[in-house]
């Protein structure tokens, strides 16, 4: 692992962002910046791929032509089937079409990105400063762009409007203000509004914050356990022993962390999807008649919420 080599001295260099190319005397085009084009290009050439694979093939081909193949495009179609079918549609109901795309959207570019950080591009750019290739303290792409809280607000502020959408469309200007008001009698409105408008505010923010910190911490504990073995290796007097033993836990360590941090990316990036899902579900219209016993498939529960909310409230 090329961290336990070059991220001994910060071990948060490779997850903060750093200018790349001066733009003007005030803007500078950055690590982050060109990392979320990247992460931009590499998702939708996967997704356009596996796409591809997905679709029905030609008649003649049989029955095989209704098959996936690729190992690629078949996880690429388990996740968004799983996704589809038991974190978006059981929440949004017969909404859940029309905002599938956006969610899957979001799911796919915020894995995309933190995938991208736990692949060392950054370390193998300044790998080859050390021989004279380039400076050695120059990259042009790689890190962890989610690991920026700048970024991460940038995409709260799409799962804000997408939410603020929703609650104009479903509920109208009217029950939008109902809705904001908490539905409270009058004189308890000085109170609830500035609550409500802070906790429409907070959700958002707090998608940004979660997924920032998460990634941000857990690249951080890679590097610094990683950057025990150099340590070990710089402080050593000559026992080869001692600090051996300290290199070779460790690398068992920084191991067993990145396959914890490839668990976390993909975690991180189905929370923020399912929450923004969650938040779009609360402000939409929810009717209370029911064509039967059961009522129908994926609309709600007689408490007023949807299904996959029916028996945990999310406030």
């Amino acid at each position: 692992m090329l961290q336990l080599f070059l991220a001994a001295g910060n071990p948060i260099n490779h997850v903060t962002d750093k200018n790349v190319v001066a733009l003007t005397d005030e803007y500078n085009l950055t690590l982050h910046m060109v990392s979320l084009v990247v992460a931009c290009f590499v998702g939708l050439f996967v997704l356009l791929i596996s796409a591809k694979a997905i679709g029905t093939g030609k008649e003649d081909l049989g029955t095989p032509r209704y098959l996936t193949k690729g190992r690629l495009p078949q996880l690429v179609e388990v996740i968004t089937l799983y996704l589809l079918e038991n974190a978006i549609r059981p929440v949004l109901g017969h909404d859940a079409d029309k905002f599938t795309p956006f969610l899957l959207s979001i799911f796919f570019f915020v894995l995309t990105c933190n995938l991208m950080g736990l692949i060392p591009i950054v370390d193998v750019q300044h790998l080859a400063g050390h021989f004279g290739m380039i400076d050695a303290h120059w990259a042009l792409v790689g890190g962890t762009a989610t690991s920026s809280l700048g970024v991460t607000l940038g995409l709260a502020l799409f799962s804000f409007a997408a939410i603020q959408y929703q609650g104009f469309k479903s509920l109208g200007v009217k029950g939008w203000c109902h809705h904001l008001a908490g539905g409270a009698p009058l004189y308890l409105l000085p109170i609830m509004l500035p609550v409500e408008l802070m906790g429409m505010i907070i959700k958002p923010v707090a998608l940004a914050i979660r997924l920032f910190a998460n990634m941000l911490a857990g690249h951080t504990l890679l590097a610094v356990v990683a950057g025990f073995g150099v340590t070990a290796w710089n402080l050593s007097t000559g026992n080869v022993l001692v600090t051996g033993s300290i290199e070779l836990v460790a690398v068992v360590a920084a191991i067993l962390i990145s396959f914890l941090e490839l668990f976390v990316a993909f975690l991180q990036a189905f929370i923020f999807m399912f929450l923004t899902t969650v938040f779009i579900g609360q402000m939409t219209h929810h009717h209370d008649d029911h064509s039967d016993a059961h009522g129908e498939e994926g609309i709600h529960d007689h408490d007023g919420l949807p299904d996959g909310l029916a028996k945990v409230k999310i406030t």
